[in-house]
């Protein structure tokens, strides 16, 4: 009785396997096993013997006759079962031809030497092997089988394998299914050799069948081995080996064990049929499901975006393994308009800060919102490991270089959910550059992060996760950053050169000498305090800008902020937080902090504060700052637009307020007199006392002193006089002559008092014995000395190696001359003075030269920028005074000898 079946594959040149069809539900169809009677071929062997003469090519005919075909089948004789697998002896016919005499006419099998009674049959079978011989065909070729070694085995040496031939085609023969996704193959190399190696199809796995009898398979197994088996087994395809299993690197592994691997067990690859690539067929009948690191395998050729295309398919009509994939829930519909804040899914935007290798902020161009984001599938070093601190410093500055400040464009892949002391947070992709590129995957590639690996039902991941993992195996591949096993010690902390304004001032004025230095603003504490990193040096400092006041921020909860305190630092951080800038240096406060200037490019920092009317210009620090005029103008534009903290501005209400304040400042009508230096002090800084020439009070004072000389020659002493203090009085001098005074302190137990000459102003202490009651007709002439000092400038310090020579240079300048002065300011009774020496040819030609420019220009002073709030009122005079410091500074004069040093304010 003939039987129907489906030629599963070919064991030897006369022997078949045989299945039936498909069992219900997914049972592995029922296999026979049929001996051809008669005949007898060349056995194949394996890896404990090795294969007859001609037993490969000989199976190999029948296979390629028979497999996959349709047969018909008779069974002459049952033989035991063998693994419950039916065996028989008998004829088969494929497509009419009786198949043992296919084998014999071609010479690929032999009659047996049979023991009945010869039939009809059985001589033509011999026939049929006599002309074979007689034609050389097959086993009967005298030239023998082509010489080969079959490798049974994996290679010993699995990673040079793989190195030599990874990515390159081979032919090949499936020689075994193991399940949907894994099958055995035998290689055909291009020397002749066979090699036999296991393969795991790349980028897909299949459900495991059961390898004992007693277990079960799992879900869809069987359906998948069948599905594979009935369109790879005993075919000719082609394979292109990818990887060894283990090649994705764990980050941060070391290289201290050296010891070659064992030899692989399995390769990962991809096995192509002539009708593509079985595992995208796989996926989209739902018997597979993607292995997501395979993805950089898999990156050349677009194999990943057709194993998601074929995904989407079996997705969309669920089958099999996505027979239960969850429709579309409310919380993925939420994740898809934003989430539970509301913000939308898809922005663009500047990136304001970077926070760690895997976390940055982007203010949304449309709302101004600042929007924290974790990149999606990915995560970067910890700084807080320290085998990982270098990377995640490396990591976090790689994106800093490449997005601070810059226009990115963000897609919200989804938003994880808050869970104890996280907040919820936004995971995106974030897109930069006319070329649209995804900036984790950069950083990826770099070695500056690794993907995270999600569940397979996760379907909260990037847009782009493939090409993330295919980063990440380049990364691997290179031996970079995470993955090359290299232990990096992390950057020394920086020093802190404003932890004390003792450490700062050192630094001072080699910041003076360099001019704009370069740093990276590394924290805002405020609109004008700012704390930057100088990378060349490891060095960290505090800067606050000059020539503005802007309005602080709390620093504890128990503070509170100034109006627009945090407006400010808000402006300042979106705009200068980790920037590359330059910041110029000036002083330095109390506390260690560097007092100066910040540029982002050309951008001064404390002139766009001002504009935005985010701080106000500081008088009396701007007026000496070159750009001083750029303040005021930003300051004026800011309170004309009536922006922030000039949003309630009134123009003429500041007038009215101001004006007593603008007559300070207004410069003074030009007032030459003639004066004469009676007296200088240096106690408090130097102070003089002039008494002003060709006046009345001059002449007067002349005929009183005669007069009050005479008085004293017959005047008696007053019995019981005791000085009090303010007491005008007449005073003995050291000279022998008596002169007005007035006491200033008076002590009776030292019996002396401290006195001020009022017509010259010296000062002395005279002992009681000395002093008289002024007679009442010498008090009506008022005092002819007058306190001064001089206008915009100082002298060095006391504690300064110039001080005695500027004392000397003055007294010789200046003391008992006759000399022109100009009264530039009045502060009370002390007159500001401007000294011109009549003599000095200079004076003549110049309108500005003066005594005060002299001792600039000599080194032996400074401007007087704190005490003299009036500077700003004489433009032309200023401009004069800064030549003769920039004069003094380039002869290296004075307190200039040694540079350009200043002594601070």
């Amino acid at each position: 009785m003939s039987m129907k079946a489906i030629v599963k594959s070919v064991i030897s040149g006369d022997t078949l396997v045989l299945r039936g069809p498909q069992g219900p539900q997914g049972q592995s169809p029922k296999e026979r096993i049929l001996h051809l009677a008669d005949v007898a071929a060349p056995r194949m062997g394996n890896a404990t013997r090795e294969d007859e003469s001609w037993a490969f090519e000989s199976r190999d005919f029948l296979r390629a006759m028979a497999v996959g075909k349709p047969v018909s089948f008779t069974s002459t004789h049952s033989l035991p079962p063998n693994d419950d697998i039916t065996r028989d002896i008998g004829t088969a016919e494929i497509g009419g031809l009786d198949v043992a005499s296919e084998m014999l006419k071609n010479g690929w099998a032999k009659v047996k030497d049979l023991k009945r009674e010869t039939t009809e049959e059985d001589t033509r079978k011999r026939e049929l092997e006599a002309e074979a011989k007689a034609a050389a065909k097959g086993i009967w070729n005298p030239h023998g089988p082509q010489t080969r070694v079959v490798h049974h085995t994996m290679p010993q040496d699995s990673q040079t394998f793989v190195s030599e031939w990874k990515g390159k085609s081979i032919d090949a023969l499936v020689e075994q299914v193991r399940d949907g996704s894994t099958v055995r193959v035998r290689l055909f190399m291009p020397d002749g050799e066979h090699q036999i190696i296991n393969i795991a199809l790349a980028g897909v796995r299949c459900a495991r069948t059961s390898l004992k009898p007693d277990e079960s398979s799992e879900p869809w197994a069987e359906e998948a081995k069948f599905f594979t088996e009935s369109r790879l087994l005993q075919r000719p395809v082609r394979v292109v080996i990818l990887s060894l299993p283990n090649s994705t690197a764990t980050p941060f592994q070391t290289g201290a064990n050296n010891a070659p691997p064992p030899p692989a067990s399995i390769f990962i690859g991809s096995v192509l049929h002539p009708a593509g690539n079985v595992a995208d067929h796989l996926v989209a009948a739902g018997l597979a499901r993607i292995v997501d690191w395979h993805a950089g395998m898999l990156a050349t050729g677009g194999g990943m975006e057709r194993l998601r295309a074929a995904e989407r398919v079996a997705k969309e009509k669920r089958a099999c393994l996505y027979s239960n994939v969850p429709t579309a829930s409310a919380s993925s519909v939420n994740k898809t308009v934003g989430g539970s804040s509301g913000n939308s899914r898809s922005f663009e935007g500047a990136v304001t800060r970077v926070w760690s290798g895997d976390q940055i902020s982007v203010a949304d161009k449309e709302s101004g919102k600042e929007r924290r984001l974790q990149l999606s599938s990915t995560r970067g070093p910890k700084l807080s490991d320290p085998k990982q601190a270098f990377y995640a410093q490396e990591a976090r500055e790689f994106l800093r270089k490449k997005l601070i400040g810059k226009n990115v464009r963000v897609a919200v892949d989804f938003i994880r959910p808050g869970e104890g002391e996280f907040e919820e947070r936004e995971c995106a992709t974030v897109r930069y550059g006319g070329q649209n590129l995804n900036i984790a995957e950069q950083l990826i590639e770099k070695g500056f992060a690794s993907v995270v690996r999600h569940r397979r039902d996760d379907e909260d991941r990037s847009s782009d996760y493939d090409k993330l993992m295919a980063a990440e195996q380049v990364a691997v591949a290179h031996v970079r950053g995470i993955h090359s096993g290299k232990d990096q010690p992390p950057l020394k902390q920086p020093l802190n050169l404003s932890e004390t304004a003792a450490r700062a001032n050192p630094f001072l004025n080699g910041f003076k000498r360099q001019g704009r230095i370069p740093a990276v603003v590394d924290y805002v504490a405020s609109g004008s305090r700012f704390k930057l990193y100088l990378p060349k040096d490891n060095q960290t400092l505090t800067l606050v800008l000059g020539g503005i006041r802007a309005p602080r921020t709390a620093r504890t909860t128990s503070e509170k902020s100034e109006p627009f305190g945090i407006e400010a630092a808000e402006f300042a951080t979106r705009r200068y937080m980790q920037r590359d800038v330059e910041f110029e240096v000036d002083s330095v406060d109390k506390s260690g902090g560097f007092i100066g200037a910040l540029w982002l490019k050309n951008e001064n920092a404390a002139v766009s504060l001002v504009r935005e009317g985010y701080a106000p210009v500081h008088a009396f620090s701007a007026d000496s700052l070159p750009w001083a005029r750029q303040l005021y103008d930003a300051e004026a534009e800011a309170k004309q637009a009536q922006l922030n903290m000039w949003r309630d501005y009134d123009e003429e209400a500041e007038k009215v307020a101001q004006a007593p304040a603008e007559d300070d400042n207004t410069p003074m009508k030009p007032e030459y007199l003639d004066v004469i230096i009676s007296d200088a002090r240096m106690k408090n800084g130097l102070n003089f006392s002039v008494q002003i020439l060709n006046t009345e009070g001059i002449a007067s004072l002349e005929k009183l002193m005669l007069d009050f000389s005479l008085h004293h020659k017959s005047a008696a002493v007053p019995a019981n006089f005791t000085p009090t203090n303010g007491a005008l009085v007449s005073a003995k001098f050291s000279d022998g002559s008596w002169y007005r005074a007035k006491i200033h302190r008076a002590s009776p137990i030292k019996k002396e008092a401290e006195v001020t000459f009022i017509d010259y102003g010296n000062q002395d202490t005279i002992k009681f014995s000395n002093l008289r009651p002024l007679d009442p007709k010498f008090r009506s002439l008022p005092g002819q000395a007058h306190d001064a000092r001089l206008s915009f400038v100082k002298l060095v310090k006391p504690d300064s190696e110039y001080y005695e020579e500027a004392i000397e240079r003055f007294r010789a300048l200046c003391e008992g001359r006759k000399l022109i002065a100009n009264v530039d300011h009045k502060e009370g009774n002390l007159l500001h003075l401007r000294l011109i020496d009549p003599t000095d040819p200079a004076a003549a030609q110049d309108p500005l030269a003066c005594i005060n420019a002299d001792l600039l220009r000599e080194g032996l002073a400074s401007i007087d920028r704190k005490d003299c709030k009036y500077l700003a009122a004489y433009p032309q005079v200023m401009k004069n005074l800064q030549t003769s410091v920039a004069g003094a500074k380039r002869d290296r004069l004075g307190m200039f000898e040694l540079g350009d040093v200043e002594e601070d304010e």
